[in-house]
């Protein structure tokens, strides 16, 4: 590979334009060109067989390496047949139905060519302003981790590679639920024994139970945007618990560290984020502007650029999309399996 297909497997794009005509506008077609270079390594919000089937056309009949691409969507609390929040779910403590409503979700978004989702979150969440309580376990750290790791077996299954299962993520690494006020995005302080003790423990549970993804959070914690914490991502995650999956980051939050104060500019923020464990970006395009000159100058570690590339494409596989890039795009599946009186 060479770097700028290699900083592509790192980057990610949102969908919302037509895929399956002509781009009707500048930025469009610029995306569409990058596609084709193989310079795109993931697509979310794209969450249809027909426009996943001409994303992935793009990339297999154009680009050098024919690397396929992964596509991602919010697949919360079920896909069209619809559960109750993920705290609804946690009251029940019935974590056979949960894990069993996750497997649905998956059969459902799969069937709808989608092979990853931003779920489970495990944060913690212990503040009734901060909405996003509804999509945790609620308070406390030991039914957030069972919950979550049910949640990424009925996601994930047994075997990555079956049709009917997509890849999981565990968010938002990490302390996002304790933001100060319930202010989403707002700073944290928490000390080692809250952070070890409280927040930790569900996404050391399901980094335990093989998830395939973490997403990192918007917050900082004690000044240090979780987007570009080494301790975190690098240190504990993928160092003390020998995790070998690969991190993206939230909309955008490779960006958004200029706002936190602890990047003067993006390029700046592209560095930091790399140098802590950050592997994919998502939205803010820092990686793809400006990782290539970051190695030139020596700035950043070809090393941790490589091992990036290598987690992504090591999920790859496990999804089996090497053996078959368009495996999730069955017209007869997405008509058949999804809303079914089965599922209902």
């Amino acid at each position: 590979m060479n770097l700028d297909e290699k900083i592509g497997q790192m980057t990610q794009y949102a969908g919302g334009w037509d895929l399956t005509g002509p781009p009707k506008s500048r930025g469009a077609h610029k995306k569409v060109e990058k596609i084709k270079k193989g310079h795109v390594g993931s697509l979310l919000n794209v969450t249809s067989v027909k426009e996943i089937r001409a994303a992935q056309k793009l990339v297999m009949e154009n680009s050098r390496l024919k690397i396929p691409m992964m596509f991602a969507f919010d697949v919360i609390h079920g896909f069209k047949t619809i559960f109750p929040i993920p705290l609804a779910e946690s009251a029940s403590w019935d974590l056979d139905i949960i894990k069993k409503s996750a497997a649905i979700a998956a059969k459902e978004a799969s069937a709808a060519g989608l092979n990853w989702t931003f779920a489970p979150m495990v944060d913690v969440s212990r503040d009734a302003r901060w909405g996003r309580v509804m999509e945790s376990a609620g308070e406390d750290p030991y039914l957030n981790a069972v919950v979550g790791v049910a949640r990424v077996k009925g996601f994930q299954g047994d075997d990555l590679s079956k049709e009917t299962t997509i890849a999981a993520c565990a968010k938002h690494f990490a302390g996002y639920g304790f933001a100060e006020a319930g202010r989403d995005y707002n700073t944290v302080n928490v000390g080692e024994f809250e952070l070890h003790n409280a927040i930790l423990p569900p996404f050391k549970a399901v980094a335990k139970a093989g998830v395939a993804t973490f997403m990192n959070a918007f917050n900082d914690i004690d000044g240090i945007p979780a987007t570009g914490h080494k301790m975190l991502q690098r240190d504990i995650l993928k160092g003390d618990w020998d995790w070998n999956g690969f991190v993206v980051s939230d909309w955008g939050s490779i960006g958004e560290m200029q706002i936190h104060g602890f990047a003067k500019n993006k390029k700046q923020a592209a560095k930091i984020a790399l140098h802590a464990g950050s592997d994919m970006d998502m939205e803010s395009h820092a990686y793809e502007m400006h990782l290539k000159a970051l190695i030139k100058e020596n700035k950043v570690s070809e090393e941790n650029l490589n091992n990036a590339v290598k987690r992504i494409l090591r999920v790859k596989f496990q999804l089996g999309l090497f053996d078959d890039p368009y495996k999730y795009c069955n017209n007869k599946r997405e008509k058949n399996s999804i809303y079914t009186a089965k599922h209902i």
